[in-house]
């Protein structure tokens, strides 16, 4: 009975260090780029769009597609690091498990 009460505790030790370490993704940021730059976004360890900037020499009238690519192309790059950010802090609780949901 002493095992169970002692693993219970560490059970609700790395929960409650799982959720501070979630909590702590809000507050990293990482930056995706595209087009050497002239497109950049910001997004937080949530996964939340920060923000996005966009140079002047970036905008073509005449050819938006461009920048629709550069945007999405930067969105993305964003998402990637945002996902290997998230992997690097909560994969030392699951031991590399993807667990849905969690992250």
């Amino acid at each position: 009975m002493n095992n169970m009460n002692q693993m219970m505790k560490q059970v609700k030790k790395m929960q409650e260090q799982m959720l501070k370490a979630q909590e702590a993704l809000g507050n990293k940021t990482v930056e995706g780029t595209a087009g050497g730059g002239v497109v950049t976004v910001s997004m937080n360890g949530h996964k939340k769009l920060l923000g996005v900037t966009i140079k002047p020499e970036a905008v073509d009238p005449d050819d938006v597609e461009m920048l629709q690519d550069l945007v999405l192309t930067a969105v993305n790059d964003a998402l990637a690091k945002a996902e290997e950010l998230a992997n690097q802090d909560m994969g030392k609780f699951t031991g590399g498990l993807k667990i849905p949901g969690l992250f």
